[in-house]
């Protein structure tokens, strides 16, 4: 019996089967790569929390600095979360010394029974980090933050937000774009909490201008972040 020989003309196709297939290999790697980016998982992250506090509310409507609850930003690596006895402050019904507090903010509302018990028991609320970088990098609040990067470049205008969402991926790739190139998020000091601010003509030569009052070189060698 003869043995099947496949057309002369099919010999034409092994090449465009083979592309497709190295193309197809290409688009499933491709689509995983984007899948597990940080682009993917990370932005738009928006865990619950304990108690519907509003920034949108407080930072927006009622300009509390953001330094106000995070208060070691400026001076330590990590941007403190406030403790219940900062909310206190202002939805206490009385202080520490059992005084009636007249001005005291919603101090009955039953949204801030958390805070009501937390205080009670001395259990610290249990506030879930929106931005929560790897173990093994290191990122310094107060360096940044003294250096006229606003909290917008990293965190958005969480003025806006009702509920803090993460809106850029902090991926390494993304951090070394702005060190490479930092004039576009810098900002005159003094602003860096002000979360509406603009700048008065181009923001690149403001932030020109800032990095070169401060003498501004931002390092791009592993062991800034790698230590």
């Amino acid at each position: 019996m003869d043995r099947f020989q496949f057309p002369k003309w099919t010999n034409a196709i092994v090449p465009v089967l083979g592309a497709l297939g190295g193309i197809g290999v290409l688009y499933v790697l491709g689509m995983v790569a984007y899948g597990a980016s940080p682009e993917t998982t990370d932005v738009g992250y928006q865990p619950e929390q304990p108690l519907p506090f509003s920034h949108a509310l407080h930072a927006g409507k009622l300009k509390l600095d953001c330094r106000y609850c995070h208060n070691t930003v400026e001076v330590a690596g990590h941007a403190a979360i406030p403790p219940t006895s900062t909310c206190l402050n202002c939805h206490s019904g009385a202080d520490a010394n059992g005084v009636v507090n007249t001005v005291a903010v919603h101090s009955t509302s039953a949204k801030l029974a958390p805070i009501r018990e937390s205080q009670a028991t001395g259990k610290s609320m249990q506030w879930r980090r929106v931005h929560d970088l790897p173990d093994y990098v290191y990122f310094n609040h107060s360096a940044h933050v003294r250096r006229g990067v606003s909290c917008v470049s990293c965190h958005g205008r969480v003025d806006k937000m009702e509920k803090v969402t993460q809106v850029k991926p902090l991926s390494m790739s993304w951090c070394l774009e702005c060190h490479r190139n930092p004039e576009p998020s810098l900002r005159p000091p003094e602003f860096v909490t002000k979360l509406d601010w603009e700048a008065e003509g181009d923001p690149h030569e403001v932030g020109k201008k800032v990095r070169e009052e401060l003498n501004l070189n931002p390092s791009t060698n592993c062991s800034t972040c790698h230590r």
